[in-house]
């Protein structure tokens, strides 16, 4: 079964739509977010569409905060269908033509003007369901375009906390093979400076001091943990959908081991090792409050 996807929370989407009389175009833009947080930027003749599109939002989101802008466009006199009332305008150039007989005026009448007289142009009602079904429709097709670019930039982060889990592996694995060495290391260190000191050897007070000296640098348990998160971590990845939270609170955990290891450390060895693992750490933690 294959991996499934892993969603960025930052894109970008724009699509339009035409209806009778005009264009609706939207354009989204999306960044991280704990929850899903909309904010639409709507013309007046659009408001009464929002919960047909903060349903389609929803079916097709779960976090991000969004900007999300309509702007509709006349598309022009034909395609709007403006309709002139012909016997009012013959009826505005008759008493014109007479009010300058009158005055024995001949200035020429400027169409532009009589397009300007009430009721001279009419515009058809717009369609409510048609316009309402544009709207969605384009909103829809830009949330198409904004998911699969999540989606893309989702594919580069998977890639990118892979390579630090496999690193943080390398490390883990570098840490247990010089274990043996570095504790046996200590105990000649330990043994070499009582005879130093002249100290008389009793058998016991040595033991002691060497298991002491074992548990303080036992690390193995923390080694452990930090194999099971990458295990786990491996595991969330490969399920995908909304995981950007459990893949939070798992750097949270990758840390509290790393931590540990760091304050075992007895020799450079395991220090650098444990620097190492919070770049790593690090590194991934903030890529993680990128995903979804």
């Amino acid at each position: 079964m294959g991996q499934k996807t892993v969603c960025s929370m930052t894109a970008f989407g724009r699509a339009e739509a035409e209806y009778r009389g005009g264009v609706a175009t939207w354009e989204l833009r999306s960044v991280n977010h704990r929850y899903l947080e909309p904010h639409f930027r709507l013309p007046e003749a659009a408001r009464q569409f929002e919960p047909r599109l903060r349903e389609a939002l929803r079916k097709a989101l779960s976090r991000g905060k969004l900007e999300l802008t309509l702007s509709l466009r006349n598309s022009g006199l034909e395609a709007t269908g403006i309709e002139i009332d012909e016997s009012l305008v013959r009826a505005l150039i008759e008493k014109a033509e007479h009010v300058a007989a009158l005055t024995d005026t001949a200035a020429p009448l400027d169409p532009l003007e009589l397009l300007r007289w009430p009721g001279v142009m009419a515009e058809p009602e717009t369609d409510t369901d048609a316009l309402g079904d544009a709207i969605v429709a384009a909103l829809q097709e830009a949330l198409t375009q904004l998911v699969a670019n999540r989606q893309r930039e989702g594919a580069e982060l998977r890639k990118f906390i892979e390579q630090r889990l496999d690193g943080i592996v390398d490390q883990v694995a570098a840490v247990r093979e010089l274990l043996p060495e570095i504790l046996q290391a200590q105990k000649d260190k330990l043994r070499t400076r009582l005879e130093e000191l002249q100290a008389e050897l009793d058998s016991d007070r040595l033991e002691q001091e060497m298991v002491i000296l074992a548990q303080k640098a036992d690390v193995d348990e923390e080694l452990d943990r930090l194999e099971a998160h990458v295990a786990e971590a491996r595991r969330v990845l490969a399920g995908g959908g909304a995981i950007g939270r459990r893949l939070d609170f798992l750097m949270q955990e990758f840390n509290r081991e790393a931590n540990t290891l760091s304050s075992k450390s007895i020799v450079t060895d395991t220090t650098q090792a444990a620097v190492e693992l919070k770049v790593l750490i690090e590194q991934m933690r903030e890529q993680v409050q990128n995903i979804e």
